[in-house]
């Protein structure tokens, strides 16, 4: 059976058409039927005039989780940013606002993983009361109160490194749902923030209420 074509280009401001457009993508990533949209010369050709992102997707740099794979989608498709954990600082949140901001991408997707290495070795360090040495320390600091929330829900030990990985997601997303230049663009219906957490067992993506 044929792989499906690739969708065509979203105008700007249609947030739920985005989100169902990486819906079907990881859906054909996730059967084994990816259609691996056209990244060749008329491609970066067209792209070279400027770009129109459908989505901005804010994961893990962990090797195993490629957001344009996941979703099976192409160049210039999504603005990803990918961080250790998702984790984020004044930088990082002033990449996120780029593409909603700049160029009135309609969808934000906080895509966390399962077994992410950066929340286990934070977990790790918290458990046993030691440092992590140079900047792996701060991402550890961003993802102690996810950590902690975990521990109030009073999961199983060995529950709790998927636990803070889930409470991670959540809180960026409230995070940003509360963004200065986020927050409007929210509240007028141009933007949606969702979370969302990917199986490495299945390769499939779950979406948050």
């Amino acid at each position: 059976m044929p792989a499906p074509a690739a969708a065509a280009p979203l105008p700007a401001g249609m947030p739920a058409q985005a989100l169902a457009r990486l819906r079907a993508g990881n859906e054909r990533w996730s059967c084994d039927r990816a259609a691996r949209p056209d990244a060749g010369a008329a491609r970066r050709v067209e792209l070279a005039v400027g770009q129109e992102p459908f989505a901005v997707v804010f994961s893990c740099i962990d090797s195993r989780v490629p957001p344009e794979l996941t979703f099976d989608q192409g160049l210039g498709d999504l603005m990803v940013i990918r961080t250790a954990g998702h984790t984020h600082d004044s930088l990082v949140a002033g990449s996120l606002e780029y593409g909603p901001a700049e160029l009135e991408t309609p969808l934000l997707v906080v895509l966390g993983h399962q077994h992410c290495g950066a929340v286990t070795i934070a977990v790790e360090c918290f458990r046993d009361g030691r440092q992590l040495p140079g900047h792996l320390a701060d991402i550890a600091h961003d993802l102690r109160c996810p950590y902690d929330e975990a521990l109030r829900l009073g999961v199983a030990p060995g529950d709790l490194v998927e636990t803070t990985i889930h409470a991670q997601t959540r809180q960026t997303v409230a995070a940003l749902h509360h963004d200065r230049l986020l927050r409007p663009l929210v509240a007028a219906g141009r933007l949606q923030v969702v979370g969302a957490y990917y199986s490495l067992d299945s390769g499939r993506v779950t979406f948050f209420d």
